[in-house]
C-alpha cells in the first residue's frame, strides 16, 4: 500500500474558521501533499495560501488523521494518507479560491455552524480538537 502524507490548517478569524467548497457543493478544509524537503509546517501554511489566497500564521499542532482510499475508482491500489493539522490565524479575510483543485467558494464560517457544514466526519473531528483549544486560549 502506498503511503501519502498531506498538512493541512483550520485558520481561525475572530470567531469564524475557513472553509473551501468544492465543484460538488463539499466544505471542507485547506489541506494538501507535502513537498520533498518540506516541513509538516512549511506545507500546511504553503496549502493554505494556495488553496485560499490567505496567509495565515501557526498557532499551534492540532494532531493527524489517518485514512485509506482507492487510487482510482476503477483500481483497487490502496493509499495509506496521513494528514497533520495545524491550528492557524489571520488577519486577511479576502479569499481566492483555487479554482484549477476544483474549489468554488472559500469563506469563514461562525465557529457554531462550522462543524455542521463540513464534510468529513475527520475533518469535523479536528474542527472540535480546534474549538477545544480556542476556548482553552480565551
Amino acid at each position: 500500500m502506498r503511503e501519502e502524507q498531506s498538512a493541512g490548517g483550520v485558520v481561525l478569524l475572530g470567531n469564524a474558521i475557513l472553509l473551501l467548497r468544492k465543484y460538488n457543493g463539499d466544505w471542507v478544509l485547506p489541506k494538501g501533499k507535502i513537498e520533498p524537503g518540506e516541513s509538516h509546517e512549511e506545507a500546511a501554511l504553503r496549502e493554505v495560501k494556495e488553496e485560499t489566497g490567505v496567509k495565515a500564521n501557526i498557532d499551534k499542532y492540532l494532531g493527524e488523521i489517518h485514512y485509506t482510499y482507492k487510487e482510482n475508482w476503477d483500481n483497487t491500489k490502496l493509499v495509506h494518507k496521513i494528514v497533520y493539522w495545524y491550528l492557524m490565524n489571520t488577519k486577511c479575510m479576502d479569499t481566492i479560491p483555487q479554482k484549477e483543485e476544483g474549489f468554488v467558494d472559500a469563506k469563514f464560517i461562525h465557529i457554531d455552524k462550522v462543524v455542521n457544514m463540513a464534510r468529513y466526519d475527520d475533518e469535523k473531528e479536528i474542527i472540535r480538537v480546534a474549538l477545544k483549544e480556542i476556548k482553552k486560549g480565551k
